[in-house]
């Protein structure tokens, strides 16, 4: 309070207008329809999330919250567009780990993850399992690995891109495992996971979600988990830790909601609360948890230190792996 006192009056009468006008935009936001951007198809893992958060938000602020796929570039093509859009709370970014590999893998971005966005939440992390054909006849990782180093090069694993979780999983997997695979990149995860059931690729590091329903299905096998512990849906499946590969769980991906740089704070307080309101609803808890996703959530201010400590991460990962982009 006494370096307050010592402020000229007019600047002090600034500041409390500029603390007036953020409540004000605060109490009216949202008046129009908001949209939430990602840059996975339709289908996904992370398009089903979104849209379980979409309709939670649309009912908190009684708007409606559209979910709009903008596919291509292991995400980077929303992640442009949202960046490049006005910083009023009313076109948000969806997103994954890949808003901060993309900056490590690909030339000239025209954005800075980190600088050029404001952090809102994180919203859940995704345990990866190792997936594939039912009829495959490779029924664990042993299997996998031998048949890998007698052929190198002619397995093949897919992802949802360059980037991905499935792929920076998959070249982690190469390294720890001394074998080489053929990495076959989709537009998101729900394109990969066709051509695995079919036989087309090989195997997926895959997301959780509904993958209980594609082994109930005999769609797919699961011959290890990314999980420090065995996961309760899947009590049979050993973890990579216990077939020898301990540092796999390094892949784990996550979700979470970023606005453009300079959205008025009070707005990204309003929406990381409708959020945590959200993820809090025990239905919703239920679902996410029934699809295999972990939820998290912070503050703006969390996410934005988590933001910066990943992108390190990545890096260290990345680099150890020998990732190249595309």
């Amino acid at each position: 309070m006494r370096a307050l006192s010592i402020l000229p009056g007019k600047l002090l009468t600034l500041l409390a207008s500029l603390a007036l006008c953020g409540a004000a935009v605060a109490q009216s936001y949202p008046d129009k329809q908001i949209r939430l951007v990602l840059g996975f198809a339709a289908g996904g893992p992370t398009d089903i999330i979104a849209r379980h958060i979409a309709k939670d938000l649309s009912d908190i602020f009684k708007q409606s919250v559209v979910v709009e796929n903008k596919t291509g570039a292991s995400g980077n093509i929303a992640t442009d567009f949202v960046g490049g859009s006005a910083a009023d709370g009313y076109t948000l970014l969806f997103t994954a780990h890949t808003h901060l590999t993309n900056e490590i893998l690909m030339d000239k971005l025209r954005y800075n993850p980190i600088r050029d966005f404001a952090p809102i939440s994180e919203v859940c992390i995704l345990p990866l399992l190792l997936l594939t054909e039912a009829a495959s006849p490779m029924n664990s990782v042993a299997d996998f690995v031998q048949a890998a180093k007698v052929s190198p090069g002619i397995l093949s694993y897919a992802s949802a891109g360059i980037g991905s979780s499935g792929h920076l999983g998959g070249a982690l997997f190469e390294m720890l495992s001394g074998t080489k695979m053929t990495h076959v990149p989709f537009r998101g995860n729900a394109n990969a996971i066709v051509e695995v059931m079919a036989g087309r690729v090989t195997t997926v590091f895959y997301p959780m979600i509904g993958v209980a329903d594609m082994v109930k299905q005999k769609q797919v096998k699961v011959l290890v988990s990314g999980t420090p512990r065995r996961l309760p849906d899947f009590p049979n499946v050993p973890t990579m830790a216990e077939v020898g590969y301990p540092g796999f769980v390094d892949t784990v991906p996550w979700l979470g909601v970023l606005a453009p740089a300079g959205t008025p704070a009070a707005i990204v307080e309003r929406v990381n609360a409708a959020i945590h309101q959200s993820l809090n609803k025990p239905e919703t808890r239920d679902r996410l948890r029934d699809l295999g996703a972990v939820i998290v959530t912070n503050t703006p201010a969390e996410f934005k230190t988590f933001l910066e400590k990943d992108s390190e991460r990545w890096a260290r990962l990345i680099k150890a792996a020998g990732v190249k982009g595309g």
